[in-house]
């Protein structure tokens, strides 16, 4: 387990092989930190499944409207949606989308994220500038590694729980 320097800016994601540990990154990108800690305090995220994950690339999860698991889950609606919030306009910054980097998945509006982001599983400096990066795995990768691949996955993972560290 990673070294928690801030708990109020640090969010644990449970998968099914362990937690996953995310720094985020509020000098960066302040809009996207609070909606991230706005949705998983709201429980918004329990139980949302991963509806893109791309081998060598990234996995995708956050859509709240269309991929919780438990409440209504739409196969072929999951990635179409995001929150009831507004969306957000794009925090972008010379952070390159390293792997174990969250990048705010949107549409081809930039200002257009909203609940949705993405875990880069390797470097994807093609990315760099734009879309907007906001926290990054800081433990855990190995779980996110695990994670089910498909466009979308047959038997989809999810993200068990997300939480704020300070909340935990």
């Amino acid at each position: 387990m990673a070294e928690i320097k801030d708990p109020e800016n640090t969010i644990l994601i449970e998968l099914k092989d362990g937690t996953v540990t995310i720094e985020l990154l509020p000098d960066i990108a302040p809009d996207h930190c609070a909606r991230m800690k706005e949705l998983a305090r709201a429980g918004q995220y329990d139980d949302v499944a991963f509806h893109r994950v791309i081998d060598g690339f990234m996995a995708q999860t956050g859509d709240v409207q269309h991929a919780n698991m438990e409440k209504d889950y739409n196969p072929r609606m999951a990635g179409t949606g995001g929150s009831d919030l507004p969306d957000l306009k794009a925090e972008f910054s010379k952070i390159p989308h390293d792997r174990g980097t969250l990048g705010a998945a949107r549409s081809q509006n930039p200002n257009s994220a909203n609940s949705q982001f993405f875990i880069s599983f390797k470097d994807n400096h093609f990315l760099n500038g734009q879309y907007t990066v906001y926290g990054r795995v800081i433990s855990g990768m190995e779980h996110v590694d695990a994670i089910t691949k498909g466009e979308p996955p047959a038997n989809p993972d999810r993200m068990i729980s997300v939480k704020v560290a300070a909340d935990a």
